[in-house]
């Protein structure tokens, strides 16, 4: 019996030796850990979309509240400034009608009211002081700024004070010989705590909307992403149950509905995919039986007593040819999987390929191949010809009486090989499921099989541009034809 060795491994060359991976200390070494601030952002960085979105919103809602807030806390401020001068220039303006600096001096008249038009008021002729208010001093900070608005040219208003909560203002008193100033001053702590007031106000509302926004962008948010719940959900569900149900078939909004289209042809290619895996498993141990019940045969018949050497070596080369056989149909069904288009081209010549088939069947049997044209060949390798036509003769052998006929002959557009037997035919009801795998007219026949040769026999024949197709004119019996380009 002839042993077959596993292939050895190759000799690592110089080029070879080239590819080795990197030592494994040099690989755990890239590696560098992530970082503190990475870490830290991505164990508090929200996990749920509907987290996610809140957040940003709120991110968004912050930074608006903040420059609003800001502007608009800066327009109350130079308003609440604006109102302070204001009263300055009209107190200003009193004062200055009490002065006269129509004459060689300036002159202060007396009026009615005299101590409230004093308050918070100086007056200067020139540079010289006149009067000033009985609290302030002549070396204080607020007479120093005043003397400071009183110089020709100096600014018209100044903020002053310990902590700049004074506000001054001048007035010049226009005279025939001299010029008088009027400064009056007014405290701005009223105003600054009115400011500061409706500061604290529009941050408590800050406050207040910002929460809302929250809230409400959460709300939103769910109700929003409700939707893709039920579609998880019923997603879980159809898995547990393999339902045959799509996502597409309940209304949704329109970008929840491209999304369930978009999963629905993703799982009608899965379950293809699917599909197509379990009909190949189950196409190679259709097609691995015979070979294997032919090794089995061959050992029980030399195992059942004494054989002599050349019995022994003719088992070998029967279990040998076995062998080879399914290492044929499982590189043809593979490479036929694995391409799934047009087959490789290749030539058959079709007389010792349907020879070699017949002398595998069933020697009970009679069976005829007739090819009147022995140099006739086909498109297609010998093994994919071989795998197209098998299945064809099983199923004609498992139902013939006593005879099966392989006919081979020149076509129009290539060749046919036609498949003949003398058994009771495909009942006209189960015609159109012929070729549909895993069916069977009569399950309980008698008859192995699993439904899967005739389908098989015909996806191989369409993927070398062929066709396999059933005689229904032909009685009695069953005739199948093999139609393939030739070669």
């Amino acid at each position: 019996m002839k042993t077959f060795a596993s292939r050895p491994p190759p000799l690592l060359g110089k080029r070879a030796a080239s590819r080795r991976p990197p030592p494994l200390g040099k690989t755990i070494a890239s590696r560098r850990p992530p970082s503190a601030v990475t870490a830290f952002a991505y164990r508090w960085w929200p996990r749920t979309l509907r987290s996610r979105l809140s957040l940003v919103a709120l991110t968004t809602a912050t930074l608006l509240m903040v420059i609003l807030t800001v502007a608009f806390n800066t327009v109350v401020r130079q308003h609440l400034q604006h109102q302070a001068d204001d009263v300055l220039h009209t107190r200003a303006a009193a004062v200055a009608a009490t002065v006269d600096a129509s004459g060689s001096q300036v002159r202060v008249l007396e009026t009615p009211g005299e101590e409230l038009l004093d308050t918070n008021v100086w007056i200067y002729a020139g540079a010289q002081l006149l009067e000033k208010p009985p609290s302030a001093t002549a070396t204080s900070a607020l007479t120093r700024a005043a003397t400071r608005l009183a110089a020709p040219g100096g600014p018209q208003c100044v903020t002053a004070g310990s902590q700049g909560t004074v506000r001054m203002c001048s007035r010049a008193v226009p005279g025939d010989k001299g010029a008088a100033t009027v400064v009056t001053a007014l405290d701005l702590s009223p105003y600054r705590s009115s400011a500061d007031t409706l500061l604290l106000a529009s941050l408590a509302l800050d406050a207040a909307m910002l929460a809302c926004t929250y809230a409400l962008t959460w709300l939103a948010v769910g109700r929003a992403l409700r939707p893709v719940r039920t579609m998880t959900d019923d997603a879980t569900r159809w898995s547990a149950i393999a339902s045959e149900e799509r996502l597409g078939s309940v209304a949704r909004p329109a970008e929840l509905a491209r999304l369930g289209g978009s999963l629905d042809a993703l799982l009608d290619r899965i379950r293809a995919l699917l599909r197509h895996e379990r009909q190949l498993t189950r196409e190679l141990s259709h097609e691995l039986r015979n070979p294997l019940a032919r090794i089995i045969a061959e050992l029980d018949w030399w195992q059942a007593r004494p054989r002599s050497a050349a019995d022994t070596t003719a088992t070998h080369a029967a279990i040998a040819d076995a062998a080879r056989s399914m290492r044929t149909i499982c590189d043809t069904l593979l490479d036929e999987a694995r391409d799934n288009a047009v087959t490789a081209p290749g030539t058959a010549d079709v007389l010792p390929v349907l020879r070699r088939l017949a002398d595998r069947l069933d020697p009970t049997k009679d069976v005829i191949v007739t090819v009147p044209d022995t140099g006739l060949s086909a498109g297609v390798p010998d093994a994919l010809l071989e795998r197209i036509v098998s299945p064809l003769l099983d199923n004609a052998l498992r139902y013939a009486h006593t005879r099966v006929e392989i006919r081979a002959a020149a076509h129009t557009h290539g060749i046919r090989v036609e498949v003949t037997d003398d058994g009771p035919g495909v009942p006209p009801s189960f015609a159109a499921r012929l070729f549909q795998p895993g069916r069977r007219a009569d399950p309980g026949d008698g008859h192995g099989g699993a439904g899967l040769g005739l389908p098989l026999a015909r996806r191989l024949a369409r993927s070398a541009g062929g066709e396999v197709h059933h005689d229904e004119r032909h009685t009695p019996g069953a005739k199948f034809v093999v139609s393939l380009p030739a070669g």
